[in-house]
């Protein structure tokens, strides 16, 4: 079913607790992660520091939990190419403060669009186009300038002034969920212009891709 971006709820994670070190992670098509006493629980959202790349820096939603494990809910690593057996280990931290951004507008995205390169070798007379990965991805938006002091855009201060790692959680009315670990750039100069609310302007910049999850 289509939905609409209205309703949206945007949050940004102001704290991060400890980091619980990671023994290993199996291949499989939600990944098991081995962590003695980890103490997270079965709907937490932790941010993942990998030895595997393609995992590194990916935020997921935690279940399955038993006292020292928990499973990466969407977090396929099956294919053992890229994500080599025995060498995942790392160490995870969960979110354990979220804050909700209020009075926020004209959110847009850009990037994430696949990157190729163009290559003619000698022997042809037709170039090819290989993959080059993907382009990084910024969401910007704007935010009611008399918001300031409140807990949204002292959250947003906060995680500007200090280039802190944050996750961004964005749900919809339908409960379907996104998760991006990102930096956040808040720019406080007001906006003004006529006939349109006055606001200051922010921008999630992206340190990996997004982990969605269906309502």
């Amino acid at each position: 079913m289509a939905r609409t971006p209205t309703g949206t709820i945007t949050s940004v994670a102001t704290a991060l607790s400890t980091s619980k070190t990671i023994s290993g992670i199996s291949n499989a098509v939600e990944a098991v992660v081995s962590s003695v006493g980890h103490g997270f629980a079965n709907g937490d959202i932790v941010l993942i520091l990998s030895a595997w790349g393609r995992l590194n820096f990916r935020a997921f939603r935690v279940k399955g939990v038993t006292t020292d494990s928990y499973t990466l809910e969407r977090g396929d690593t099956t294919n053992t190419e890229f994500f080599t057996p025995g060498q995942g280990a790392g160490s995870a931290r969960k979110v354990s403060t979220w804050v909700d951004l209020d009075r926020t507008m004209n959110h847009a995205t850009s990037g994430g669009d696949a990157k190729t390169v163009n290559v003619k070798f000698i022997e042809s007379d037709n170039e090819i186009v290989l993959n080059d990965g993907f382009n990084a991805v910024q969401r910007t938006f704007d935010m009611d300038a008399d918001m300031i002091g409140s807990p949204a855009y002292e959250a947003l201060r906060m995680l500007s002034d200090t280039n802190a790692d944050t996750v961004v959680r964005q749900r919809a009315k339908t409960g379907a969920l996104s998760l991006i670990p990102a930096k956040v750039s808040f720019n406080e100069e007001e906006t003004l212009t006529e006939g349109q609310a006055v606001v200051v302007k922010g921008t999630f910049n992206a340190q990996n891709k997004s982990t969605r999850y269906p309502a």
